[in-house]
């Protein structure tokens, strides 16, 4: 493994930690499980390359990423993981539920109403936290 790599895979871990401090350990077990390169190709991409540049806040990449994947309504473990990063990042209960409101709007109340649970069991998560 490179030097590029490793650094890679840290700076992924790094912002998966800012997401979630409980995810990185939970995340790398479960993807290195599969491979020993998913954690670097896959998040590597994902937070390294992408969600780590600086023209978007991570605040607002994460209302993004809630309202992509909410839409989308094929990922409810990644929307609920998200929905509780997005509050760890400073987004509010109630702009959850605008976001919620406004999946209804462009992608469909059964969208919105798979968010809707995501986004319930999220704050249940958070009150218990």
């Amino acid at each position: 493994m490179s030097g590029a790599r490793t650094n890679r895979r840290q700076e992924a871990m790094a912002l998966l930690e800012r997401l979630e401090p409980e995810a990185p350990g939970r995340v790398a077990d479960n993807l290195d499980d599969f491979h020993p390169q998913a954690l670097e190709t896959l998040l590597g991409f994902a937070f390294a390359d992408v969600v780590s540049r600086e023209g978007i806040d991570l605040k607002t990449r994460e209302m993004l990423t809630v309202a992509m994947l909410g839409a989308m309504g094929n990922a409810p473990g990644q929307l609920e993981f998200h929905l509780r990063a997005a509050m760890n990042t400073g987004v509010t209960r109630e702009e959850i539920v605008e976001i919620v409101l406004q999946i209804a709007v462009y992608a469909g109340i059964p969208a919105a109403m798979n968010a809707m649970s995501a986004a319930k069991a999220a704050f249940r998560a958070r009150e218990g936290a």
